[in-house]
């Protein structure tokens, strides 16, 4: 089993994500990433998902979510060139002194930005790739991480190529 990369567009509808996820429900699939958004093509919305499983299967998948009817175009982009990112916001434990420096020395690191600054806490945004993430969590996580928030994974295919809409 490997972890697959979709984009599917589907036209901008009530009831549309509930029946691409209840898809992968049925057939057992647990989706590792979600994220869903406003295509570059009016009325319609981009979701891409992350899931696990073998080749044959997602192919399977990837042929019955096109038989839905809200769906324009589903597109396997594990094997291709794409860049792939994340969005992530923590919020550490980081009183006034030695520790809050020790954080933000940590953000300026990962090239994370501070947003937020309380009296026992820092908020820090990040983007980069899942990889990226986990590594400053990782570090973070001995100053306590009260709440973190990350988003789905969004891909786009690399240079010219694009993930055309057409059926």
């Amino acid at each position: 089993m490997k972890r697959h990369t979709l984009s599917v567009l589907v036209e901008n509808r009530a009831g549309v994500l509930s029946r691409v996820t209840g898809l992968f429900s049925r057939r057992g699939f647990n989706i590792e990433s979600l994220a869903v958004g406003t295509s570059e093509e009016e009325g319609m919305s981009r979701i891409t998902l992350v899931a696990f499983g073998d080749d044959r299967e997602v192919e399977q998948v990837i042929k019955q979510l096109n038989k839905l009817i809200d769906v324009i175009k589903v597109s396997d982009l594990t094997e291709r060139e794409r860049v792939e990112r994340e969005l992530a916001l923590f919020k550490v434990g980081a009183e006034p002194g030695a520790v809050r420096a020790e954080v933000m020395q940590i953000a300026t690191i990962f090239r994370s930005r501070v947003i937020d600054v309380g009296p026992k806490t820092v908020t820090l945004e990040i983007t980069g790739d899942s990889d990226k993430i986990d590594a400053l969590e990782r570090l973070l996580a001995p100053y306590g991480i009260r709440e973190l928030y990350r988003t789905g994974r969004i891909a786009v295919l690399r240079g010219q190529k694009t993930v055309k809409s057409e059926k």
